[in-house]
């Protein structure tokens, strides 16, 4: 089960609506702060994730992401074109990526990947599975005649915003009517889970300097 039942307070996760989200856009870091230019761009989202951890929900401050559409990409591969969902999970390497993929990689390959074990594919990315309140639309492929009607969204750690709000003062106390959704505890722990994968990563030069310590 994705989601559950709705308990009144904030949750990590919780699908939430009615917050606006900013963003700055500067085309080159300003060294002089006296002479720079920018822009901030303003998005008013149909719903947005909790992201701020559920004890960190409080002093009228919240992290949230927005729900967006999904890739066509990801129904190149069966295992996730069956359960979109199971790109929250780590995944088999030989059904981490589309079977032609998989082919073109030498028997010595394959067994080197697959004795690595399980493993995340798209770090970035948590799928939301498809629920009446989300509104359907069509996926397209402009190569082709190929076209997808669903109404599964998406997050991506990467579009993460602050949020100021004077009724935010702990999850029990939030703005009334803005929580849509919730996740089941479950789906919650694969969300903190693969978050944690994401910024857990640890970067090639950074590898080789810890096996030399």
């Amino acid at each position: 089960m994705f989601y559950q039942d709705l308990e009144e307070p904030l949750r990590f996760g919780d699908v939430i609506r009615g917050f606006a989200l900013s963003t700055p856009s500067i085309d080159s870091p300003p060294l002089n702060v006296n002479t720079h230019e920018y822009k901030i761009e303003i998005a008013l989202p149909n719903f947005c994730a909790v992201l701020s951890p559920c004890c960190s929900i409080d002093e009228k401050v919240i992290s949230l992401s927005p729900l967006i559409q999904i890739l066509s990409s990801f129904y190149l591969n069966p295992h996730f074109e069956e359960d979109l969902t199971r790109i929250n999970r780590p995944v088999s390497p030989d059904k981490a990526i589309p079977p032609a993929g998989w082919e073109t990689l030498t028997p010595l390959e394959q067994k080197q990947k697959m004795d690595a074990g399980l493993i995340y594919t798209h770090w970035e990315k948590f799928i939301y599975e498809k629920n009446d309140l989300f509104p359907i639309y069509t996926l397209k492929k402009t190569s082709s005649s190929w076209e997808k009607t669903t109404n599964h969204y998406m997050i991506d750690f990467r579009n993460t915003f602050r949020v100021n709000c004077s009724k935010i003062v702990r999850p029990n106390k939030a703005p009334l009517g803005t929580k849509c959704l919730q996740l089941s505890i479950e789906t919650r722990k694969e969300l903190r889970e693969k978050i944690s994968a994401y910024y857990w990563r640890i970067p090639e030069e950074d590898k080789v300097l810890l096996a030399n310590t």
